[in-house]
């Protein structure tokens, strides 16, 4: 069976060659970049829109500053480094870590329908934003501005992530003044 490019995470982008024998420089889009030292082996995705990819074995990982450096299999030089600049590199759900409860995927969040705790439908999020204290969901309708909702027990209420899109829901308690940010 063929996996659906919903079926993957993307951990981080190659946005630069290192050095001269073959290393790219990653940044990471996830939560825990030692995660990439758990790995064997990536896949490599150069448009958003589509499945098809690459595979990679990783034969060495690094980090310097926020960066993970990366030195692919058969990947020995720096131009053949350069091929892979632009790359999304993406992991198959079935291998991302394993989650704490109360903690979700922002790929499952994204898109994800948030209604207040009285039915109020307040729109989608759309985007995450990682602050260091919080994460805080962008949720938009195009009926309104967009909201900034933080991610503390005291305004996410439920969250519920089911096979079924149509079935999955945030339910919040607005704060007082959120509205008006």
């Amino acid at each position: 069976m063929t996996a659906l490019i919903n079926d993957y995470f993307k951990i981080g982008t190659i946005v630069k060659t290192q050095g001269l024998r073959g290393e790219v420089r990653v940044f990471p889009t996830t939560d825990e970049p030692s995660r990439f030292e758990l790995l064997k082996s990536v896949q490599l995705f150069w448009d958003k829109k589509s499945a098809e990819n690459s595979v990679y074995n990783i034969e060495k990982v690094r980090f310097h500053k926020n960066a993970v450096i990366i030195k692919f299999n058969g990947v020995d030089d720096c131009n053949a480094a350069e091929q892979l600049v632009g790359a999304n590199i993406k992991i198959l759900r079935k291998n991302a870590l394993p989650l704490e409860e109360d903690e979700y995927y922002q790929a499952d969040l994204l898109d994800l329908p948030v209604f207040t705790e009285t039915g109020e439908n307040l729109g989608t999020i759309t985007k995450i934003l990682q602050t260091g204290a919080n994460d805080v969901y962008i949720v938009s309708n195009p009926n309104s501005k967009d909201l900034l909702i933080p991610a503390i027990k005291s305004c996410i209420l439920s969250v519920k992530i089911a096979e079924n899109s149509e079935d999955s829901k945030m339910i919040v308690h607005l704060l007082d003044g959120l509205r008006e940010l």
